[in-house]
């Protein structure tokens, strides 16, 4: 016969519930916008980057779909002309632009929409 020890249970149920604990710091994380890269990074820390303005975060996001967009083109061709057999990779360059662009459009349709909000409202 088994018997059940409530302390022995108690103490892996402790266990795994501090393992499922690091697990879930490890993966929650503060994501920031470096300004001078527009890249996300995920860090841990307590850093509070500059704040970045919108026209910056804009212009950075732009460039950002714009060379998105010039990988997929350059990918495609090269695989046209016969330069290149990679023609998964020329996919996921374009599907990437693709969705890259997409974002980009709601948000700019987001934008437009809350600055007509904000022209609509009494002064």
């Amino acid at each position: 016969m088994t018997t059940n020890n409530p302390i022995s249970s108690l103490t892996s149920e402790q266990l795994m519930l501090e393992k499922m604990q690091q697990m879930q710091q490890r993966t929650q994380a503060d994501f920031i916008v470096k300004p001078n890269m527009m890249t996300v990074e995920a860090t841990n820390t307590q850093f509070t980057p500059a704040p970045l303005s919108f026209s910056q975060a804009m212009t950075g996001v732009l460039s950002t779909v714009n060379q998105h967009q010039k990988t997929a083109s350059d990918k495609i061709t090269a695989v046209e002309l016969g330069q290149s057999d990679d023609l998964v990779g020329a996919m996921v360059a374009s599907q990437k632009a693709s969705l890259s662009f997409s974002a980009l459009m709601q948000v700019r349709n987001k934008v437009v929409a809350s600055f007509e909000d904000v022209m609509k409202m009494p002064v």
